[in-house]
């Protein structure tokens, strides 16, 4: 009994005032770690284009970004759960090992062997697995451990260190495409010298013993996967593979004694038209960096590290539109930013589109319009969504906005890239462009119409989401 004391007391997390110390401690390592990993997810999002020409592999390119994307949307759904009954210190080191053996095995198999598409996205896979461990550890002890005052804080840090990092990545990218783009693999695997630190300062704490659904998560990935890979490769098996298992998926959800999402969330009708508005808006989230990395390769000759020295001012204003955001929600209301937001998305693409022969400079003005619609969207619409759902089913609600946020971005970008890579579009334009331009012109206003489209459905639906 005394010895169970002892160890209660022992614990410096069990004491308010040491576990905001410890929390900071590992709050630091954890957030380097998180933006490590996103500045290597946002410079492949530039280049994989370029990537998928070097291994021969042009026409599915796409699936560099969206299959890792995938994985990103199931498995913050997944380390939300396992956060239940696994110990954030053993998840974190799982997740730190796992990240480095994506760096590595991505560098020396497509660097010292020939590239090949599938070890740089196996590779990239792993990384994504591995990195978001550290971003949903940092939101689970940032939420527990920090006081109040601090809590707002390191938020604020989240949010502008993934928006930073979103930019260094396009930078880094494009420098490291000029000497072999394989580099970008070895930019996370440093968080390994974390592991020590994070081993001193983590929590040890089981969680509440209860199970993860993992029939659950296994059956919807596969549908997701199958349903991305279809737009890529055009195969009805995988079309069909997919509609079974959603079909199975539905069934199990409606069987299973503990679902991760269980049939209530699909009656909510308010939250079904809620979710949509993410379906929409996210759609064509990762179209714009290679969408232009292609523009300024084919219409105007410029490098990868060209396009990227004037797409970095774009991310660097969806920076300041996240930090921005909640200021701006709290002064014109989440309606109205949600809308502005849309527009600005659409602005940004339409212009684009008609400026597709006016100048690299104009076009990336455009592009930063864009980005301060993408900025501004996220506290907006998701607090849009949870406000469908009860206070229980937030966390659920969370994990499915993440879900839906990177797999309509994965299959907008299957679409998107197989129509750049086919050059589908390219016979004639409304501006009079041909070939070439042509193409992107018209490619950059149907993306435009994507977000338009969401604004008209939201400006149609918001009374009922609201009810």
């Amino acid at each position: 009994m005394s010895n169970t004391t002892a160890t209660v007391i022992a614990d410096p997390w069990a004491d308010p005032k040491t576990s905001n110390s410890m929390a900071i401690k590992a709050l630091i390592p954890l957030l380097i770690t998180f933006i490590l990993g996103t500045l290597c997810l946002q410079g492949f999002n530039l280049v994989f284009t370029q990537v998928g020409e070097d291994v021969g592999a042009a026409a599915q390119a796409s699936l560099i970004t969206a299959i890792p994307s995938i994985v990103l949307g199931i498995v913050c759904f997944i380390y939300g759960s396992l956060g239940d009954f696994v110990s954030l210190k053993k998840l974190v080191v799982v997740g730190l090992i796992t990240l480095f053996v994506g760096s590595v095995f991505g560098f020396v198999a497509n660097f010292f062997f020939a590239a090949n598409l599938w070890t740089v996205i196996i590779a990239r896979v792993l990384q994504t697995a591995g990195e978001q461990v550290a971003g949903s550890a940092f939101l689970v002890v940032a939420s527990k451990y920090l006081k109040p005052s601090l809590k707002v804080v390191f938020f604020g840090l989240f949010t502008a260190g993934y928006q930073i990092s979103a930019s260094i990545g396009v930078f880094a990218a494009g420098m490291l495409s000029a000497i072999a783009w394989q580099y970008l693999f070895l930019i996370p695997s440093v968080a390994i010298l974390f592991l020590p630190l994070l081993l001193k300062n983590l929590p040890d704490r089981q969680g509440n013993g209860e199970k993860v659904d993992w029939l659950g998560f296994t059956i919807i990935g596969f549908a997701v996967a199958f349903l991305t890979l279809f737009f890529s490769y055009n195969a009805m098996w995988m079309l069909a593979l997919a509609v079974v298992l959603f079909v199975a998926f539905a069934v199990y959800i409606n069987k299973a004694s503990h679902p991760f999402v269980t049939p209530e969330f699909f009656r909510n009708t308010r939250w079904v038209a809620a979710i949509m508005l993410i379906l929409v808006f996210y759609f064509t989230n990762y179209c714009v960096s290679p969408m232009f990395n292609a523009i300024g390769a084919n219409v105007y000759g410029m490098t990868t590290s060209q396009v990227s020295m004037h797409i970095v001012f774009a991310f660097l204003v969806a920076a300041a539109f996240g930090i921005c955001s909640g200021a701006i929600v709290g002064r014109i209301g989440v309606r109205p930013s949600l809308a502005l937001a849309g527009v600005l998305m659409a602005v940004g693409f339409i212009g684009a589109g008609f400026a597709v022969n006016a100048g690299f400079v104009v076009l990336t003005l455009f592009a930063c319009v864009f980005y301060a619609g993408c900025g501004l969207m996220y506290s907006p619409v998701v607090s849009t969504v949870l406000g469908t759902l009860s206070q229980d089913e937030s966390g659920r609600g969370v994990g499915m906005n993440d879900l839906v946020m990177n797999v309509t971005g994965s299959i907008g970008i299957a679409i998107f890239g197989g129509l750049m890579s086919s050059q589908a579009f390219s016979g004639s334009s409304i501006i009079g462009a041909t070939g070439a331009a042509a193409s992107y012109s018209n490619l950059l206003l149907i993306a435009g119409c994507v977000p338009l489209v969401g604004v008209i459905y939201y400006l149609v639906v918001r009374r009922k989401i609201s009810e």
